[in-house]
């Protein structure tokens, strides 16, 4: 099983040779792919053959590259994920919007399920509102609970002065996280053969991940948790690898232990089978001993 994350933060060459991904500085080092589940590109001064990138593509291996300020812009993805994607993208463009509302409604209330354990963790009494919260859900979330759910969750964790709009380091950590979630999660989806841009709630026509930003949705409050713990002074290299980690953490999900980043794959297939057999009973979420 795939597990590594490897993070190219200064200038290199990349190759490949033989099954190895090929990392040459001022020495060489190999690591075998059937080791590795994500290459992260952080700094613009490596290059790499088109060689490697489609034995990446292959190995269905997620490819991250980053801008100059080393924040995530662009990833890697195949155009065809499995080898029945012709009939799973006919499947998804079946779905009905009646199974759509539905399993949103049980990700919308997972989501504010896990940022009230969040908010109980630290002790906020707010976290009795998001639990009345969930009780007020209505089918689709047509009356928003989420949208209100969040302003009181993060005004909790971060103070009444926080916005999520604002350049502060809190917020820099915050976009990090979700920017690597919804890495993970497009490269789930492509993977079972689906295409990120048709959601299940997000439908915006100029964001091309509606789909993988619907499924992540439970799995922010882990980000969440992982800034809030680290309390970062400042948002650089060092802390940036410390976000990267959070995908190398164990959580709980069909009564195992599993990394995080199995746990996204776990749960995304579930996902896709409570969609196809319109049985959201099948959706398997995570569990940790926060959240």
């Amino acid at each position: 099983m795939s597990w590594r994350t490897v993070i190219i933060s200064s200038t290199a060459k990349l190759d490949y040779q033989m099954g190895y991904l090929v990392i040459r500085k001022d020495d060489v080092t190999k690591i075998h792919l059937s080791g590795i589940e994500t290459v992260m590109i952080e700094s613009t001064s490596v290059s790499l053959t088109a060689a490697l990138l489609c034995e990446l593509t292959k190995k269905k291996i997620k490819v991250i590259f980053c801008d100059e300020k080393r924040n995530p812009s662009s990833e890697l993805i195949s155009y065809y994920g499995a080898h029945d994607t012709s009939l799973k993208v006919r499947n998804q463009i079946a779905w009905t919007d009646d199974i759509k509302k539905h399993v949103w409604t049980e990700i919308v209330a997972e989501k504010i399920r896990k940022q009230a354990l969040h908010l109980q963790h630290w002790k906020c009494e707010e976290a009795d509102l998001l639990y009345q919260y969930i009780n007020e859900i209505e089918f689709g979330d047509v009356t928003n609970r989420e949208g209100h759910a969040a302003k009181v969750y993060f005004n909790a964790l971060f103070g009444m002065d926080f916005t999520r709009s604002a350049e502060n380091v809190t917020n820099a950590a915050l976009n990090y996280g979700y920017s690597l979630l919804l890495s993970t999660f497009n490269r789930c989806v492509v993977a079972n053969g689906y295409i990120t841009q048709l959601g299940l709630f997000h439908d915006n026509v100029f964001n091309q991940f509606n789909l993988a930003c619907d499924l992540m949705e439970p799995f922010r409050p882990l980000v969440d948790l992982k800034v809030k713990k680290m309390a970062f002074p400042f948002f650089e290299k060092e802390e940036k690898h410390e976000m990267v980690s959070l995908l190398k953490e164990e959580v709980t999900i069909g009564n195992r232990n599993e990394y995080l980043t199995n746990a996204i794959k776990i749960y995304t297939r579930s996902v896709f089978d409570a969609l196809n057999d319109n049985d959201v009973s099948q959706i398997k979420f995570y569990r940790t001993n926060e959240l």
